[in-house]
């Protein structure tokens, strides 16, 4: 497989397109730690759920061509999306255990001058941020969270289905918790940390999928977080833009921040929330950042 020494950086469609503040925090805690990424001319990874269900050929060539930009620099993949982590490791994973899709695939990628041979990685950017080690990120930061309380959301995609995309265990993840315990905060047990989100039931069915929010907002509550850390751009969505909605159902106002694993670890760095364009949350930081001297 090919050597890390630089990943190609997959930001994913939503990230870029609607929330770029995200791989604005992603890029400053990746040069903060030494981690090198470059640019391809990527496409959509396609969706692992709504269009891998629909086509599964074309998700798997859409899929593979991606994968093929990377294998031609003989760098390894680093996502900074669970949707579109799933859809390049499950692709990778299918194609080289399976010849005769790959040779299928391979007839269509011929078309365009491309050919998947499956001969790098797609790694999760919290694997990458694990694995680097949590000793040398506590090197680089600059402010403690301690006292600060925080429910951990990894996301459905993150690690399921868990026999090919074995970032943790899928009942019990435990680095995303570590990773937001080296800044000093607490990452606080509730009942409902593995639930979904929700994202992709409100895509169908919107007050359902807002149930299922309003949920695991009260949950986390209950357990005495402040703030939510998430991995996911469909997550983040979902309890940032939708968190007015969920409060309108449940009678109720939701004032609960939420951040990206990437911007906390920034904060913790020293970076300013000006610089991180955290002003550009729906749910206000405003009272978690002045209460822990983060403006």
């Amino acid at each position: 497989m090919a050597k890390a020494v630089e990943y190609k950086m997959f930001e994913g469609c939503t990230i870029g397109n609607r929330i770029p503040f995200i791989e604005a925090s992603a890029r400053k805690v990746f040069d903060k730690l030494g981690i090198k990424t470059s640019e391809a001319p990527f496409a959509c990874c396609p969706d692992p759920v709504g269009f891998n269900s629909t086509d599964h050929t074309s998700w798997l060539a859409m899929g593979a061509r991606n994968l093929t930009l990377a294998e031609a620099e003989e760098k390894d993949i680093v996502s900074l999306c669970n949707g579109c982590f799933q859809t390049l490791k499950a692709v990778n994973h299918e194609l080289t255990h399976d010849e005769h899709e790959k040779e299928k695939v391979n007839g269509f990628l011929k078309a365009i001058g491309r050919e998947f041979k499956g001969t790098i990685n797609v790694y999760h950017f919290v694997e990458v941020l694990y694995n680097l080690g949590l000793d040398k990120i506590k090197e680089v930061l600059k402010i403690d969270l301690s006292g600060m309380k925080l429910a951990c959301h990894t996301g459905c995609h993150y690690n399921r289905p868990s026999e090919i995309m074995q970032t943790d265990d899928p009942m019990k993840p435990v680095k995303l918790r570590e990773l937001v315990e080296v800044t000093g905060a607490t990452a606080v047990d509730y009942e409902e940390e593995m639930l979904c989100c929700g994202s992709g039931v409100s895509n169908a069915e919107e007050e359902p999928g807002l149930q299922i929010l309003i949920n695991k907002f009260n949950s986390a509550l209950n357990a005495g977080a402040e703030a939510f850390v998430v991995v996911c751009p469909a997550c983040f969505q979902q309890m940032d833009t939708n968190q007015r909605n969920a409060g309108k159902l449940a009678d109720t106002e939701f004032k609960i921040p939420i951040l990206y694993l990437t911007e906390l670890l920034a904060l913790a760095m020293g970076f300013k929330a000006d610089d991180l364009g955290l002003k550009f949350h729906r749910a206000r930081l405003t009272s978690l950042l002045e209460k822990y001297n983060l403006k």
